[in-house]
């Protein structure tokens, strides 16, 4: 918590000094509100984003959001590039970004996972096994693991299918961040966005890949998404399994697990909305006033985690708004 305050607050400090940053405190218009705000970035952010909008328009529907993923890289180079207003990402926010006047907050939670073809051959073995963080490292940045014997310590010589991100993301940085790598440094076959990478993985049963959990989990069932299954991570590096290190079967559990701190942070990560300075535009004000008060009880039952009040009233401050 110490390490995420002072982080708001060497942000906020870097907007007040920014020309762009006009510190300037706007008041709501009530339901008489009007306007249009523009959003892009991560795949992650999107799905609540997309409710956050449909609750919002619900009490003012004099304001047009329009909004668009394809990736938190892309949604921080809009915002700052004054293409949009607010930027999603789906990453810690890096120092050259807060110097050209980025303002993040957190909105939410969410995480990354393994994700596996249901029809891999290897998959119950998986459950009991686990991939332990050494273990993906082998796989996705050294290249020392090739087949899947030698993540299960067998002879088995069945090759893994290994996969990536291609654009620029928050879960590919995140993923990578957990393994002490960055997304450049991750191998396999690279294919863009979070749809595209879970149906790659549902298209080869020999698969591996990594998704944001809104990419994985279906919405109705709240079971794993049909073609997908989720590979457990063997936090403690013992080769196995324990009853208190699988909770993947449903979204919820899965949702209970990363909130009680029981999956490993990264690849469980905070999401953010990223303003370009200190927004006064009374529409994405409001926006984000929503959003960091009422809009948070739509967290949960879109499959994302809600943030703490004191988390939420730093980012409250940090914007300047109530």
């Amino acid at each position: 918590m110490r390490k995420y305050v002072l982080f708001l607050c060497v942000s906020a400090m870097v907007c007040f000094a920014l020309t762009s940053c006009t510190g300037k405190k706007v008041e709501q218009k009530g339901d008489g509100l009007s306007g249009d705000i523009s959003v892009s970035g991560a795949f992650a952010l999107y799905p609540l984003a997309v409710k956050w909008a449909e609750e919002f328009q619900k009490l003012h529907p004099r304001v047009r959001i329009d909004m668009s993923a394809g990736g938190a890289g892309k949604g921080m180079t809009d915002v700052l590039a004054g293409m949009v207003d607010l930027g999603m990402v789906s990453r810690e926010i890096y120092g050259p970004e807060l110097e050209k006047g980025a303002c993040p907050v957190a909105v939410a939670k969410d995480a990354v996972v393994m994700t596996l073809n249901a029809a891999n051959p290897f998959f119950e073995a998986l459950k009991k096994h686990g991939i332990s963080r050494d273990v993906a490292r082998k796989i996705w940045i050294t290249g020392e693991y090739t087949t899947w014997g030698e993540v299960l310590g067998t002879a088995d010589r069945t090759p893994i299918h290994v996969y990536t991100r291609s654009d620029a993301c928050g879960a590919a940085e995140t993923f990578a961040l957990w393994m002490g790598a960055k997304q450049e440094d991750l191998g396999g076959t690279a294919v863009f966005g979070d749809p595209g990478l879970a149906a790659a993985v549902q298209n080869d049963r020999l698969g591996i890949g990594l998704n944001n959990i809104g990419y994985v989990y279906d919405e109705n069932t709240r079971t794993p998404n049909p073609g997908l299954a989720v590979c457990p991570v063997d936090t403690d590096a013992d080769g196995q399994i324990g009853d208190a290190e699988y909770f993947y079967d449903t979204k919820d559990a899965f949702i209970a697990a990363v909130d009680a701190d029981k999956y490993p942070s990264p690849p469980a990560r905070d999401l953010y909305m990223v303003t370009r300075g200190i927004p006064d535009k009374p529409a994405v004000v409001a926006f984000l006033e929503f959003i960091l008060s009422e809009g948070q009880q739509f967290n949960v039952p879109a499959g994302y985690i809600a943030l703490p009040e004191e988390k939420l009233a730093i980012g409250r401050a940090a914007l300047h708004i109530r």
